[in-house]
């Protein structure tokens, strides 16, 4: 009975198993890392455009635009320098907003930053371009002293609607900042323990930085600093701060979120350009286009998304050597198995297409098991910056880049396989069924 081409590559690889699996799993590796680089590339630029939402400028007094972004957007740290409330509602009131809101970084809650804003955060402000804030439980908070809790801050503190908690001045590993009045390291945490807070809503997730935020009520928050304020003044006890003890001084944020009035439903007021670069000329401001920062941190980081691919690449080469290597070996142990099948009938084509089509199969094995792999590879990236970040990352592979680089292993696996099958093509019948011995 004739033997199909199919059973003597079959056989081939079962009887080299264990090479067949370490050249395969080398193949796999090479692919999924390329995979999943891809793909969190992409998937991480998207994440990161979240957050800014429907925002267009972030007014502060950080050191750059970039180092504003990171802090009034990602929470990366809470600003050192501060705006009066004189000089936020000059800003308001000089210029064609759709909305101006105040914001105010410098406290925490187990690590996690507080925003201290007012109610139009939740009203005007959408945390995405595609959706709003949505409450899971609750209700957003209409008074001084109460707290929203985002969905990831929710999760990791086990907080719930009707909780009470009391924050801590600074972030934690950070420092204090314009809305501490301090702006230094802060040598040990210092816990406002004479004003409780009451939780008073969940949000549901967004995908973005601000699910590991709180959010209260910005004259709480005034209210807060202004009591060390009176106790640090006074050497000793003063009684409970109200709205009305607060000075000029004590009204204070860090940063602004604003967006202009647009026209016709757009998404870019004609009128930005204008207004950003009028803000510009007060050298005291920083002003920051939360979209075009974004880009202009993945231009800085893209080299180091090159050197990774890079890598990735070559270890897609290696594997491709790996299987040559492995082939190239086993030809010298085949060589008799060769003229055997030579004598049956078989022509010094087919041999070569065997060869080859055995080469093929690994590389076709090994990226089958490699797009299974990245496939997990990016849940799990995707689980991290999320519990670490906050990030909304997509856990999927794309389709083009799965063909892509399936493909190209395929090809770079025919590629390794050519100089075995030439080597079995050449092989010689009678000095390799010479009688051994």
């Amino acid at each position: 009975m004739a033997i199909s081409d199919f059973t003597i590559i079959r056989r081939s690889m079962t009887a080299r198993l264990f090479s067949t699996v370490t050249t395969s799993l080398t193949v796999c590796v090479a692919v999924a890392l390329m995979l999943v680089l891809l793909s969190m590339r992409d998937s991480g630029r998207e994440a990161f455009k979240r957050g800014s939402g429907n925002m267009q400028l972030l007014i502060s007094r950080d050191a750059s635009p970039l180092v504003a972004v990171l802090n009034g957007v990602f929470y990366a740290n809470a600003p050192r320098a501060y705006i009066e409330w004189g000089k936020f509602e000059q800003i308001r009131d000089g210029f064609p907003w759709e909305f101006a809101i105040p914001t105010q970084l410098g406290d925490s809650y187990r690590g996690m930053p507080v925003l201290a804003t007012t109610e139009e955060f939740f009203t005007l402000f959408w945390p995405t371009v595609q959706a709003p804030w949505r409450l899971a439980q609750g209700r957003f908070f209409e008074k001084s002293f109460e707290v929203v809790v985002g969905a990831q801050a929710a999760r990791l503190s086990g907080l719930r609607v009707g909780d009470e908690i009391f924050l801590t001045h600074g972030l934690l590993g950070g420092t204090s900042g314009g809305g501490g009045g301090a702006g230094t390291e802060s040598a040990a945490p210092h816990v406002h323990k004479e004003f409780a807070y009451r939780v008073v809503g969940i949000l549901e997730p967004t995908g973005s930085p601000h699910d590991r935020a709180l959010f209260t009520d910005l004259i709480s928050s005034w209210i807060l600093h202004a009591h060390d304020r009176r106790l640090a003044e006074s050497g000793g006890s003063v009684s409970m701060t109200t709205e009305a003890d607060l000075l000029e001084e004590d009204r204070k944020i860090t940063g602004i979120y604003a967006a202009v009035m647009g026209r016709g439903g757009g998404d870019l007021s004609a009128m930005l350009p204008v207004v950003f670069d009028q803000l510009r000329r007060d050298t005291s401001l920083t002003v920051a286009n939360p979209a075009d920062q974004i880009d202009k941190l993945f231009r800085i980081v893209a080299n180091i998304d090159d050197i990774l691919l890079a890598m990735a690449a070559v270890v897609m080469v290696s594997s491709g050597i790996s299987i040559m290597i492995a082939l190239y070996n086993s030809m010298e142990q085949r060589r008799r198995q060769i003229a055997i099948l030579r004598v049956l009938g078989c022509s010094r084509g087919r041999i070569f297409g065997l060869v080859l089509t055995e080469s093929v199969m690994l590389g076709l094995i090994g990226a089958a098991a490699g797009l299974v792999v990245s496939a997990v590879g990016v849940q799990i990236v995707a689980a991290v910056m999320k519990a670490r970040l906050g990030l909304l990352i997509e856990p999927w592979v794309g389709l083009e880049w799965a063909v892509v680089v399936a493909a190209g292993t395929v090809v770079l696996a025919g590629m390794a396989g050519i100089v075995p099958a030439v080597m079995a093509y050449r092989t010689s019948v009678a000095r390799s069924l010479r009688p051994l011995g």
